[in-house]
């Protein structure tokens, strides 16, 4: 699996092919997308919906989108936050990580929330915090299996939503 940070275009969009796959990516998550009420429409989610909400996903001071690329093929996105906006919260925060429905089951997942461990691994982050939607307990089950653990329970600072929040702590690299 490759990462690739998402880049905007000059004038803030997307290159027409790629946000194509983001859109289908995006799509094939129906059932998240129902629960979360990130789009009004679940069964119709739109090019322009998509790239209005990775713009704004990117005008967060510290936000990064990173693309997850198997084989050539869009199979993942995740949003990152390397400094949460509460000065009392020192930890760096996954703001979404979603796999495409056709390529789940495979490690994808798995394998990009490892990858975006490492990234903050290797800035010297200590430890990584997420919230998992109240309504999603398969998304809680995905977390809690990667050895992320609850800390709290909050609403999400967007839209209001139940959230569990949970930390895992980032082992310092061994030495060799």
């Amino acid at each position: 699996m490759i990462l690739e940070p998402l880049r905007l275009t000059p004038d803030h969009g997307l290159p027409g092919e790629l946000l194509t796959e983001l859109t289908a990516l995006y799509a094939s998550q129906r059932d998240f997308h129902a629960l979360s009420g990130d789009f009004p429409d679940p069964d119709d989610i739109r090019p322009e919906q998509v790239a209005t909400a990775l713009a704004e996903e990117l005008a967060e001071p510290d936000a990064e989108v990173l693309l997850a690329r198997s084989e050539g093929r869009l199979v993942g996105i995740a949003t990152t936050l390397a400094h949460h906006p509460d000065p009392a919260d020192p930890d760096p925060w996954i703001g979404l990580l979603m796999v495409d429905a056709a390529a789940q089951r495979q490690g994808h997942g798995r394998r990009l929330a490892a990858l975006v461990e490492e990234r903050f691994r290797a800035a010297g982050r200590t430890a990584v915090r997420l919230a998992v939607l109240e309504n999603n307990p398969s998304g809680l089950t995905f977390w809690t299996a990667l050895g992320y653990e609850v800390i709290g329970h909050r609403r999400d600072r967007r839209l209001d939503r139940p959230c569990a929040v949970l930390r895992k702590e980032l082992p310092a690299p061994r030495s060799s």
